[in-house]
């Protein structure tokens, strides 16, 4: 039997130095997100034809298609609610909530809740890391012991590898004490230092730069980097410089569990027991760089397209086009058509990032060739079959509206 190491989003893949499945769901092993097949029924309506660009009309009878496939896999994952947004420049919108946002009450779910938006925080965080690159204050091929002291092998590992999951350290999320600490009391809070200290004290996996290996460690390392080098608390240089130019009055960085309303309550077995609780409650700072991020399906939409492009809304640029060209150069992950760049995945053509963290999943991911967005955001991280309910959702919907780009991650064995 495995151990129920914690979850904050592992990302689309997550492989060891030996290529096996890291950080297993709760009382089971861990695969990775199976393809469109999972979640198809045996009398799937005929595919709509795709335009030049792979995306197609969201005409009422896509749009109808698109139900019904959400509709499918919230009844076979067990997902009480769900909200998915799709938008296209010219080939419509579709905006829609199921399901409730509480259990307990019967509440439906509705578009304009704020989320926990878990590993989403990361391509915040490494946006911060980028425009202090852009002012010259840091270099991505610094070696983060010229920041930061007592990192194993921190004079090897690079800020660009540890952006692009490359860094060798092990994740401390995966730490069998910090389950035990977090899980005994899932309201306390948790020190950067502390987390480090959790990973810090198993061998490092590899040689910097020779694997890929999604570790939330990475990120905390890169958090601290922008406080010492902005002189600014990481909430608060994330606040001014990037969610206050981008318009995105709804997204936060708390520093406890404080949770804005109207919010939908969180399900999870990420438990102690085993069990499944509320953890709408629980203290993020846990995930701090990596994983503690609020916002809602509206922020996720303006912030799709900014991360993925660089530029605000505005037409100002987030950060240059220079750096830009750097975060999406995402080299291959072992896992077939699916790439990793500096902060941001890239799968089959969708740029960005999903999230999960006990009890909230999220998937937020811009198609360029269609300058489409998709944002999906769910009240449950608690898997199918070992599979991610937020890839799932994203697998199925892109299978009707972007054929020719799904967001298809084949399985593999699960770790034992």
């Amino acid at each position: 039997m495995t151990h129920p190491y914690i979850r904050l989003r592992r990302g689309f893949v997550v492989v060891t130095a030996v290529g096996a499945l890291l950080v297993p769901a709760a009382g089971g092993a861990m695969a990775l997100p199976s393809s469109a097949a999972a979640v198809a029924t045996a009398t799937e309506p005929p595919s709509p034809s795709s335009s030049g660009d792979g995306v197609v009309e969201l005409t009422p009878a896509v749009q109808q298609q698109v139900d019904e496939a959400v509709q499918r896999v919230m009844k076979q994952a067990n997902v009480p609610g769900a909200t998915v947004g799709i938008w296209t420049p010219d080939r419509g919108r579709y905006v829609k909530s199921f399901g409730v946002r509480d259990k307990s009450t019967g509440q439906e779910m509705a578009p304009d809740l704020f989320m926990r938006i878990g590993s989403e925080t990361k391509t915040f965080t490494v946006t911060a890391v980028l425009q202090l690159v852009d002012q010259g204050k840091i270099g991505l091929d610094d070696t983060i012991d010229q920041y930061i002291d007592g990192v194993p092998n921190g004079d090897r590992i690079t800020l660009r590898q540890l952006a692009g999951m490359r860094s060798g350290l092990f994740n401390y999320s995966a730490d069998e004490d910090f389950f035990k600490a977090l899980t005994t009391d899932p309201q306390q809070p948790f020190t950067p230092q502390q987390l480090l200290d959790y990973s810090f004290k198993h061998p490092v996996l590899f040689p910097p730069g020779e694997k890929f290996y999604y570790c939330n460690t990475n990120l905390i390392l890169l958090g601290l980097v922008v406080e010492k080098m902005s002189g600014s608390h990481l909430n608060d240089y994330i606040h001014e410089h990037i969610l206050d130019p981008a318009g995105l009055d709804d997204t936060l960085f708390p520093t406890g569990n404080e949770f804005p309303t109207p919010h939908s309550q969180g399900y999870t077995n990420q438990t102690a027991t085993g069990k499944v609780e509320d953890s709408a409650d629980w203290n993020p700072s846990w995930g701090w760089a990596a994983g503690a991020m609020i916002s809602t399906l509206e922020d996720l939409r303006i912030w799709a397209r900014t991360v993925a492009t660089g530029v605000l809304p505005d037409g100002d640029r987030m950060i240059s086009p220079a750096t830009q060209k750097q975060r999406l150069t995402t080299p291959p992950t072992p896992i077939p058509g699916a790439g990793y760049g500096l902060g941001l995945f890239n799968v089959q053509g969708w740029i960005g990032h999903n999230g999960s963290l006990p009890g909230y999943e999220s998937l937020t991911v811009y198609l360029p060739s269609a300058r489409a967005t998709l944002v999906v955001v769910l009240n449950t991280d608690i898997n199918y079959k070992n599979q991610e309910p937020s890839t799932l959702f994203g697998d199925a919907i892109t299978t009707i509206i972007s054929p020719d780009h799904v967001f298809d991650l084949p399985a593999e064995p699960a770790a034992q």
